[in-house]
């Protein structure tokens, strides 16, 4: 897949997609998010990925938010249908069958936020920023913001965040449960390269399972997810990499996972 605003890369079960509009510090319009869904679309339907980082072009930005020159044009129809837009992108990225990790090097903010949300869990260098500004320009988050952060960090927190629009630091965003790890800018991605090895080692039909029975128990009650739970526990005892993983155990040597979703 060639794309202009997007750079992807894929080695050895881990896919690396990279945010490429430096020059506006990564900012999302229409195009971008048309790269995007069709990037994920792919992505879903490969087996050779485990695991997907994302992360932003240049030093300064992950990605800047929404690109206000364009949506300052936009009337009421239009700007629903941007919205929708950037939501079927990251409820695409969400539901994702192998986990995403959002790799944040400087500036994520409004949509940047939004897309990390969406990721499975966020390591985050130094330098980063993270925050909900669209209140300063008259706005609401329009990305799942209002949604996903008060789900992960509680809505007291995520209202004033929301409501001043304030930016905070990666050690801020560690502190209130929003970011994983905070490492030195230079040592970001190999940071987050060496977790992704460790999960691309993993079966690719347990990885999937487990990611929908965090995610999906976490919009039911308790018994409701431990029954969801019950059914991919037993989904996943009767795949090819159960049976590769049980009998490298019991043969005391490392299981080489090969299963494949429909397995």
């Amino acid at each position: 897949m060639n794309f202009e605003h997007l750079i992807l890369d894929v080695k050895e079960g881990i896919a690396v997609l990279t945010f490429n509009r430096p020059k506006s510090l990564n900012a999302l319009n229409s195009h971008l998010l048309d790269e995007l869904l069709e990037a994920l679309k792919g992505l879903g339907q490969r087996e050779d990925v485990r695991v997907l980082l994302l992360t932003g072009a240049g030093e300064k930005a992950f990605v800047a938010g929404a690109d206000i020159t364009e949506i300052a044009q936009l009337n009421s129809i239009q700007a629903k249908l941007f919205s929708k837009k950037g939501h079927d992108a990251i409820g695409l990225l969400q539901e994702l069958p192998f986990p995403v990790i959002a790799a944040v090097n400087g500036f994520a903010l409004g949509g940047g936020s939004e897309i990390a949300l969406a990721c499975d869990f966020i390591y985050a260098s130094e330098n980063a920023k993270f925050g909900l500004p669209e209140i300063n320009l008259g706005l609401i988050p329009g990305f799942g913001g209002t949604q996903r952060l008060p789900r992960l960090i509680g809505q007291n927190l995520a209202k004033e965040m929301i409501f001043t629009g304030k930016m905070i630091t990666a050690q801020e965003a560690k502190t209130i449960g929003l970011v994983n790890q905070v490492v030195k800018p230079e040592l970001l991605m190999e940071e987050v390269m060496k977790t992704a090895a460790i999960i691309a080692g993993k079966g690719r039909f347990a990885l999937r399972e487990a990611k929908q029975a965090v995610n999906n128990g976490l919009a039911v009650d308790l018994k409701t997810g431990c029954e969801l739970e019950v059914n991919a526990f037993s989904l996943c005892l009767a795949s090819e990499d159960a049976k590769e993983g049980t009998s490298a155990f019991i043969e005391k040597r490392k299981a080489e996972f090969k299963g494949k979703l429909n397995s």
